[in-house]
């Protein structure tokens, strides 16, 4: 067992035997463009045909009711950050607030889980959409995945502020695709009732466009639904807090830089959801292979198709760079916990980088990528968000509620984390009620293989006072 962490050691200000701190170069526009481009992603590109066949047209509102429960979550996220601007926020937090190391323990790995998952699935997306381009279609789709993994690996080595540059890029391409799509289908809007929806599943003939039609066709449990799908792509802002030691003035750049890009992409999302039903019909939508490459065929088909792969390949790309950067630090700051090995806490001298953790995770990634098709294995992931989601959630309400915690620059009422972590359990039981048990046992088993590997390792558990003393000296920055 080694010595505990001296509070200038936590609080990462001060370099030590483990190397220098992590450089702090991440301005407030570079946050809100790294939170932004963790919503965004690929998914949204399909979500919106999937989105389509429950909703109807009435999209817009699943990802209005969607964006209410994240935001709970996010301001809850926001507050934390400017309390504790930490590496491994939410395992940090989770253990200040519970003490329970086996529980901070499952939080930071559940994160990192899905981080890893992610980024070896979109490894692979990359490779499938460089083949359609015409790139490199003689090369395997292995290789392919594995260059691409290796060019990613080398950025993140490199430094947080050339993460942040091609973040800046790739975010801004994506961003570009969508409001191209909102753009070239402006005039459609008012075409079509934005209230329709498909018919009840007993409903028997009906009209010409099968749908249920106006206000009486959207019941709450349809919403629900709804926003259990769309609420998915709000995830991403949990991985802003991971870099808060790298950021400026964290306790007023994070918390602002989550909540302009929790905005931005709900204005975006509805803006495309009310645009793409306004071009093609629900119906047709819902049934497209891209969904927005098909409203962008009708309302602009001067645009060229491929284009969208390349947008696409952008896109894909940024998520996966922002789930290599928050699993990076995840492994770095549960190693200055005491919860993983001491190696990954160490900082590049030259670099200013969590280096050990970077490379042993390219193994890992790497592994997952030769498995080929894990895509249930990254759904059952993300649906341990959701936990993990409800977890912190609550534990902010219990820090609120504790005497003698530092307040931090952003506060929010406690019934915000308190309704958030309600909504969270909801979605979560939501999700089980659905009786689609495939991802749900896949999250199972990661999670009983999380709980084995912390009786095997046996981490040391984070003293009381330790966490006191480290409260103690977080910086006024």
């Amino acid at each position: 067992m080694r010595e505990a962490d001296t509070p200038s050691d936590r609080a990462g200000d001060t370099g030590g035997a483990d190397g220098p701190p992590l450089q702090r170069s991440i301005g407030m526009t570079q946050m809100a463009f790294y939170a932004l481009g963790s919503m965004l992603g690929a998914g949204i590109y399909g979500l919106i045909g999937k989105a389509a066949g429950q909703m109807g047209n009435a999209i817009w509102l699943a990802f209005l009711v969607s964006m209410v429960a994240a935001l709970l979550t996010g301001l809850s996220y926001a507050s934390i950050a400017s309390r504790y601007p930490k590496a491994a926020g939410a395992a940090y937090v989770t253990q200040r607030a519970y003490r329970q190391a086996m529980l901070t323990y499952v939080v930071g790995l559940a994160v990192m889980c899905s981080g890893l998952t992610s980024v070896a699935t979109q490894s692979r997306v990359v490779a499938e959409n460089l083949q359609q381009l015409g790139m490199l279609e003689g090369v395997p789709l292995t290789m392919l995945a594995l260059g691409f993994l290796l060019l990613l690996a080398g950025i993140v080595f490199r430094g947080i502020r050339e993460c942040m540059w091609l973040n800046v890029l790739c975010t801004t391409v994506e961003a570009f695709g969508l409001i191209l799509v909102i753009a070239v289908g402006f005039s459609y809007w008012g075409s079509v009732d934005l209230l329709e929806t498909p018919p009840p599943p007993d409903t028997i003939g009906g009209a010409a466009g099968g749908a249920s039609g106006g206000v009486g066709g959207i019941t709450a449990l349809l919403v629900m639904q709804g926003a259990v799908l769309t609420f998915f792509s709000f995830i991403g802002f949990e991985d802003s807090i991971n870099v808060a030691e790298e950021v400026k003035n964290p306790r007023k750049v994070l918390p602002w830089g989550i909540m302009l890009a929790m905005v931005a992409a709900t204005l975006i999302y509805i803006a495309v959801s009310i645009t793409a039903v306004s071009v093609v019909p629900w119906q047709e939508l819902s049934g497209a292979a891209g969904p927005l490459t098909e409203v962008v065929r009708r309302a602009a088909p001067w645009f060229p198709p491929v284009a969208f792969l390349g947008i696409t390949v952008f896109a894909v790309t940024n998520t996966a760079l922002l789930n290599y950067v928050t699993a990076s630090r995840l492994a770095y700051g549960m190693a200055r916990q005491g919860l993983l090995p001491d190696v990954l806490r160490r900082v590049h001298r030259t670099r200013r980088t969590p280096h050990v953790a970077v490379l042993v995770l390219l193994a890992m990634i790497t592994g997952l990528a030769l498995l080929g098709d894990i895509t249930q294995l990254a759904s059952a992931t993300v649906l341990l968000l959701l936990l993990v989601f409800a977890i912190v959630n609550g534990a902010l309400v219990i820090l609120k509620l504790r005497p003698g915690e530092p307040p931090g620059g952003f506060e929010v009422p406690i019934f915000v984390p308190a309704l958030g972590a309600v909504v969270c359990a909801a979605l979560l039981v939501n999700r089980f009620a659905t009786g689609d048990w495939q991802a749900p046992m896949i999250a199972g088993g990661i999670l009983a293989g999380i709980l084995g590997l912390y009786a095997l390792m046996r981490p040391r558990h984070v003293e009381e006072d330790d966490l006191a003393a480290a409260a103690q000296a977080e910086p006024a920055e």
